[in-house]
């Protein structure tokens, strides 16, 4: 199972050598202990292969065989994932996606490791049951966003194109994961038109109601964020159904990684983003989420 060619290819593309040096010392590490390996083994063929038990339950088994060996539970996670990727591919194929939807999906794991490097110090995920969507599957990426059907839940709102969604519609639901890779116009609008042909046939009018609940939505983003910045361009990308201030800056780990748990007078301030979010904690601000939608029609916004 070990040593999977999905995973040969991944690492093939876009990580960075230590990483990629520190995961086959995972796969590695498994072949050395054959007891610790068919203990893991058996997880990933009840959950990915045989679908016997669910994420949860896989994930509570990997987290005592971490106590019973004396292992990083963020790292046999990681080894969970990785050596389930032969059965995420094929149920990728049995849904239609090629390979190419596969691995550009696939690169999620590439940035969940390097936030855990980032964050926790290890070669691993911390954020395993993230990735039960990508089992079934539901979530796909597409460019630069990943998109699955999510279902309206708000009120009634009627978007500039005069178009209402209603509670219990079906939305196209957007997740930005951590690539690299700046939320340019061209780059923005090149993955929503490469999801578009996947997703119209779930709206009668070929209009696609895409949307995303992310601090990047955060509307007083347009107070204090300087102006160049991406994040506010893509704020413009959406109509603002509702938002919500929250006490505490939950997602603060996205924006200065290992030092989060900083005073926020210690802050780094390094980038435009580090700087413009230091100041305004240390101003007593508040931060928060926002909720947005537009409607594409394969080639535009349509406001």
């Amino acid at each position: 199972m070990h040593g999977n060619k999905e995973l040969g290819v991944l690492l093939s593309n876009g990580y960075d050598p230590a990483v990629a040096d520190g995961i086959r010392a995972l796969e590695k590490h498994l072949d050395d202990h054959p007891a610790l390996a068919e203990e893991l083994d058996a997880v990933v063929t009840a959950f990915a292969d045989k679908q016997e038990i669910t994420m949860g339950e896989a994930l509570g088994r990997v987290k005592r065989i971490a106590e019973k060996y004396g292992e990083n539970e963020y790292c046999l996670d990681l080894l969970l994932v990785i050596n389930g990727l032969p059965y995420m591919h094929k149920r990728f194929a049995e849904n239609g996606y090629p390979d190419s939807v596969f691995y550009e999906t696939m690169d999620d794991i590439r940035c969940k490791v390097n936030e855990c490097v980032e964050c926790k110090g290890v070669v691993g995920t911390f954020v395993a049951e993230w990735y039960d969507r990508f089992f079934v599957p539901s979530c796909f990426g597409l460019g630069r966003f990943q998109y699955e059907r999510a279902e309206y839940g708000g009120d009634d709102f009627t978007l500039g194109c005069g178009r209402t969604v209603h509670r219990g519609d079906t939305y196209i639901n957007m997740h930005i994961p951590s690539r690299g890779i700046p939320l340019t116009d061209g780059v923005r609008l090149a993955s929503y038109r490469a999801a578009y042909p996947y997703f119209k046939k779930y709206f009668d009018d070929g209009v696609v109601i895409f949307g995303c609940h992310s601090w990047l939505l955060f509307p007083k983003h347009l107070q204090f964020l300087p102006t160049h910045l991406n994040i506010r361009k893509f704020i413009g990308d959406f109509e603002l159904v509702g938002c919500e201030e929250t006490e505490k800056f939950n997602d603060i780990w996205r924006v200065f990684g290992r030092y989060a748990n900083l005073p926020y007078e210690e802050l780094p301030r390094d980038t435009a983003l580090r700087r413009a979010y230091a100041e305004w904690l240390c101003a007593g601000n508040k931060t928060g989420y926002g909720f947005g939608l537009f409607a594409f029609d394969g080639e535009k916004i349509v406001r």
